[in-house]
């Protein structure tokens, strides 16, 4: 998986990328396989959130339900949302910061069938893991996969190299209520897979025109 400026990431640099700005750890988790026991599925959409913005869940401290946000970068934030879904999150900047990686979509590689059997109602792949709440649903996560090493090579459910993206897309993050964030371009899509992107895709843009810069969501660093 090529990091910033064609670099070979493994494990131990994603670790290392994840401790720095969640913004630009994101986009690097594009392109990367994700692995729960026999399934894989690859990254095609993610979401940053950092401590300092509302949007995030770790914005007014530590709680028992996003405790492994603040510990160190690379583990597996679950949390149930709408009654129904559970998301995947990756955890980002260093220990005590509370910031994540909502991952958002990706493609299925294998294991199609037990993923279909959990989705019932998708009607086409496309829209198997089309969402963060579908991903998770096709993976069969929930809170027993809460805390995991992602990227311990032991663990059951892990990130793996894959290929990188074909372009970077860039826009504001979905469901963001007004004033809480919405207008920072935390969105990141591989644009050579759209097809498995998450709906809308109106407003991804390739880098450098969305507008303001990543870093539009520091307000406390």
């Amino acid at each position: 998986m090529a990091g910033p400026g064609g670099v070979i990431l493994n494990a131990v640099d994603l670790r290392r990328l994840l401790a720095g700005p969640v913004e630009r750890a994101a986009p690097a988790l594009l392109g990367w396989d994700l692995v729960h026991d026999d399934l894989r599925v690859r990254l095609v959409e993610v979401e940053a959130y950092a401590q300092d913005e509302p949007g995030c869940h770790a914005f007014r401290g530590p709680t028992p339900r996003n405790r492994v946000m603040f510990g160190p970068p690379g583990f597996a934030y679950l949390y149930f949302t709408y009654g129904n879904h559970w998301m995947l999150n990756v955890t980002a900047e260093p220990e005590g910061r509370g910031c994540a990686v909502l991952l958002r979509a990706a493609e299925p590689l294998d294991g199609l069938d037990a993923m279909a059997e959990r989705r019932p109602k998708a009607r086409r792949p496309e829209d198997l893991l089309n969402g963060p709440g579908k991903l998770a649903a096709a993976l069969a996560l929930d809170q027993t996969q809460y805390g995991f090493d992602l990227l311990d090579p032991r663990s059951p459910l892990r990130l793996e190299p894959g290929e990188p993206p074909g372009s970077l897309l860039v826009g504001t993050r979905i469901g963001i209520a007004k004033g809480k964030g919405d207008e920072i371009p935390w969105r990141f899509a591989d644009g050579g897979r759209l097809r498995w992107v998450s709906r809308p895709l109106q407003g991804l843009s390739p880098t450098g025109t969305i507008g303001p810069s990543p870093d539009a969501g520091r307000t406390g660093r």
